[in-house]
């Protein structure tokens, strides 16, 4: 388990490191909403997403001897990022495994960031098992995408953030919507503001045929998605909740919330018209809860965090930029 030290203790790490993403508010979005929605927009943190944070965080704990053997993590995307990002910036080595079938932009950045990528089916394939025999093979330190404290704490960064910048808009938030995956970027933020505002209802957001967690809520313990299904929110589609993860949301959490894809479509859309922001799919499915109805604000204010960025253009176009926004407010 993390605590609220470990956290102060990696924004210490982070500080002229990560960037300090802004909180922001937009009166159309409250008036769709029913209440006032404050935005947490990671999409501009370095490398388009929350992973960062954690990425930097866990290598930054290495010792020296360590970080020179290198690196090796698995990811779909945005974690890959973070990894080669925060390698980079430590001057060291770093190998990323990623399925064949990820987003183009992702795959493309973490080279341009220099990781080297290895590639992997999702169907057929364990990824843990190929970074496993990698680490075998040339000694290189496992960066967990979020079954990892170092990187938890990172990511909880993000509640220390959130609760600074509420205090600054004078405001106590009543909910927050997040969205989970392995649940690494919610357990993290949960630690932080469990402790610094217990007041604040803390909800998991999911898309449909996804929603392990809220799942594994209800039952008490982990349970595994039905094979199958499919959904656009790739950054998010994990089989099962974390190991670690899953006893502090478990701890933590007020519930969770289930979206369509037409539902996390219209939210695109509308951060994209109103806010100016390009969110990738499975960042947005906690305000798609909010703006669908899935979470009733009834004039009480909630903290949306928007998790990440990295999506085609080819993909806006095709799957986005034609579908409907939610109608404006009358």
């Amino acid at each position: 388990m993390i605590d609220l030290s470990d956290i102060e203790a990696a924004s210490g790490r982070l500080r002229g490191h990560a960037v300090l993403t802004p909180l922001l508010e937009l009166p159309v979005l409250n008036e769709m909403a029913g209440g006032r929605v404050l935005l947490k927009a990671e999409p501009l943190q370095r490398t388009g997403s929350f992973k960062f944070r954690g990425a930097f965080n866990r290598i930054a704990m290495m010792s020296d001897g360590e970080r020179a053997r290198g690196v090796v993590a698995y990811s779909a995307g945005n974690h890959a990022q973070g990894v080669a990002a925060a390698a980079a910036a430590f001057s060291i080595t770093a190998t990323i495994v990623m399925p064949s079938d990820a987003p183009a932009i992702k795959m493309r950045n973490t080279q341009r960031l220099g990781a080297r990528v290895v590639t992997y089916d999702r169907v057929e394939d364990d990824r843990e098992k190929i970074a496993a025999d990698i680490q075998a093979k040339t000694g290189a330190v496992l960066v967990p995408p979020y079954d990892d404290e170092g990187v938890m704490a990172g990511q909880g960064t993000v509640g220390l953030e959130i609760v600074e910048q509420c205090a600054g808009f004078g405001v106590v938030p009543d909910v927050l919507t997040c969205p989970a995956g392995g649940g690494g970027l919610l357990a993290g933020i949960a630690t932080a503001m469990t402790l610094l505002s217990p007041s604040t209802a803390l909800y998991a957001a999911e898309p449909e045929g996804f929603d392990d967690l809220r799942r594994s809520l209800h039952a008490g313990e982990r349970v595994e998605n039905l094979k199958g299904a499919v959904s656009i929110c790739d950054a998010i589609l994990t089989a099962t909740p974390g190991k670690l993860t899953f006893p502090i949301l478990k701890a933590h959490l007020a519930g969770g919330l289930v979206v369509s894809d037409a539902q996390v479509i219209s939210a695109v859309n509308s951060l994209f018209d109103e806010a100016k922001l390009v969110v990738e799919p499975g960042a947005a499915v906690g305000l798609a809860a909010l703006l669908s109805g899935g979470l009733q604000l009834q004039g009480r204010c909630a903290v949306v965090v928007l998790s990440g960025g990295n999506m085609d253009r080819t993909v806006f176009a095709e799957r986005f930029a034609r579908a409907e926004a939610y109608p404006e407010p009358a």
